[in-house]
């Protein structure tokens, strides 16, 4: 038996850490490692996997590597043989749990500071679990664990390593074909990320995978869980200045930057101007449409797009003729939405980008490889290619500090009565009648599940259109 820790406040202390989709918190005070193994032992028993295998791996933060030995403690004490594979992306953990068929734990806090740590837990087969779907189970037994003891099985797990970096990278070749497109020169911004392991494994020579046609100028590349030089979370705009400004000084194509576990890749183009994270997932999905149906695959095809990616997505599905699946904005349920509508594709405005023939998981890493490869085989410059899709006004997200949301809402729904519709998927989503208020605009607004904060995302016709209504809203919002 692993012995109790101090059970004061244990499922309190828990609470704080387990959020919608993953765990996450400060190292130290609300992540321990004793916390770590209670976790670990309740996700064996809620996954059922004593007498079976549990992968595990980790980021490069200073206390992923510890993190990770005492998951595999609290696994191997519940009866689960561990595969630790190390250092690794995200996605690369999500290829060992589907290709392995086994569930698989995380360390990471993706793009948060160096102080945080976390785990993002995936059933076998890359299986996203969240609140709703186990993730508040775990957190429950695992109070009950801190406060009682880890009971050890009568034959506890055997813990090994293996390195799943070149099955990674060959995979994800196999379903990409690179060697054929015209010779590019890319700047890469790894933010001190997991990408500095894997894109010179999936793109480069350091898997012994044969060489591509690309000339690849790395950013900050070194491993190193302090981010020296800006936080790896490319969704902020003033972490994308380094490779704007590279991209230009290079001459180069374009760049591509990803987040602290590699799992979300941004792009930029020749002149250093952001690609939308929609433009890209449209572009995406067409190629995955294209691609199934050159397969032989017949009937209806679904591609997944959340609520707050441009209009330019499901019109982009529809004309190819697939079908459109709008969904609430969330991981563990865009990757359920794969599995249950079958879906080949699945794009998020956040730079998530799901595939099915990744276990229905999400995967930064292919989804900058397919652009790779639609652009490779052009010969215009980046701009121009996603200038064809990018033909609306998109604001960003806005975030305003509101104590009030019901209130909010109810001023959103006075001022837009009687000249647009409502819909309340996942907050409140506003649009347009264009008979009444033209051209088109929609916008939504969604609280956070964490601060006390609204999240604005405004779409119009025309720059001037979205700026109108994001005021409007805005004044709302902040009254």
């Amino acid at each position: 038996m692993i012995a109790p820790a101090d059970p004061s406040g244990s499922l309190a202390s828990l609470s704080t850490v387990v959020k919608a989709y993953d765990i996450r918190g400060l190292v130290g005070d609300q992540l321990t490692e004793p916390i770590v193994e209670a976790i670990a032992a309740a996700f064996v028993d809620e996954v059922d996997a004593t007498g079976g295998t549990v992968v595990v791996g980790h980021d490069m933060r200073d206390s992923s590597p510890a993190f990770a030995a005492a998951f595999a403690r609290g696994a191997a004490a519940r009866g689960a043989s561990v595969t630790e594979i190390g250092l690794c992306s995200t996605d690369e953990s999500y290829y060992a749990s589907g290709a392995l068929a086994a569930p698989a734990a995380m360390f990471t806090a993706s793009h948060n500071p160096a102080a945080y740590n976390g785990i993002k837990l995936s059933r076998a087969g890359a299986q996203g679990i969240s609140l709703d779907t186990g993730l508040a189970a775990i957190r429950d037994r695992a109070a009950g664990y801190l406060e009682g003891g880890i009971p050890s099985v009568a034959e506890p797990g055997a813990i090994a390593a293996r390195d799943v970096l070149v099955e990674y990278a060959t995979y994800l070749r196999g379903l990409v074909d690179l060697s054929g497109i015209r010779p590019l020169k890319i700047v890469v911004d790894a933010g001190n990320g997991m990408a500095g392991l894997t894109v010179p494994a999936v793109l480069g020579e350091a898997a012994g995978l044969p060489r591509l046609p690309l000339e690849i100028v790395p950013l900050y590349f070194e491993l190193d869980g302090t981010f020296p030089n800006h936080e790896a979370n490319p969704l902020e705009p003033a972490n994308l200045v380094d490779l704007q400004r590279a991209v230009v000084e290079h001459g180069a194509d374009l760049g591509l930057a990803f987040d602290g576990d590699a799992d979300r890749c941004f792009v930029v183009d020749e002149r250093g101007t952001a690609v939308t994270p929609s433009a890209v997932a449209a572009i995406v999905a067409l190629r995955e449409i294209a691609r199934v149906r050159a397969a032989g695959e017949t009937g209806e095809i679904a591609v997944i797009h959340n609520l707050i990616t441009s209009r330019v997505v499901p019109e982009t599905i529809e004309r190819a003729g697939a079908v459109p699946v709008r969904t609430r904005v969330g991981h563990s349920l865009i990757k359920d939405r794969m599995r249950e509508t079958g879906a080949v594709f699945g794009g998020e405005h956040s730079a998530h980008y799901y595939f099915r023939d990744f276990w229905g998981a999400d995967n930064g890493m292919l989804a900058a490889m397919h652009l790779l490869a639609e652009f490779g085989a052009q010969t215009g410059p980046l701009s121009e290619l996603s200038a064809r899709f990018t033909p609306y006004a998109l604001s960003g997200e806005v975030n305003s500090t509101v104590d009030d949301v019901p209130a909010a809402y109810a001023r959103i729904f006075e001022a837009f009565t009687g000249r647009a519709e409502f819909d309340e998927l996942d907050g409140l989503t506003v649009e347009g009648v264009t008979a009444i208020d033209d051209p088109f605009w929609w916008f939504n607004v969604r609280p956070s599940n964490t601060e006390p904060l609204l999240r604005l995302n405004v779409e119009g016709a025309d720059e001037a259109t979205m700026i109108r209504i994001r005021d409007e809203v805005l004044a709302l919002i902040r009254a």
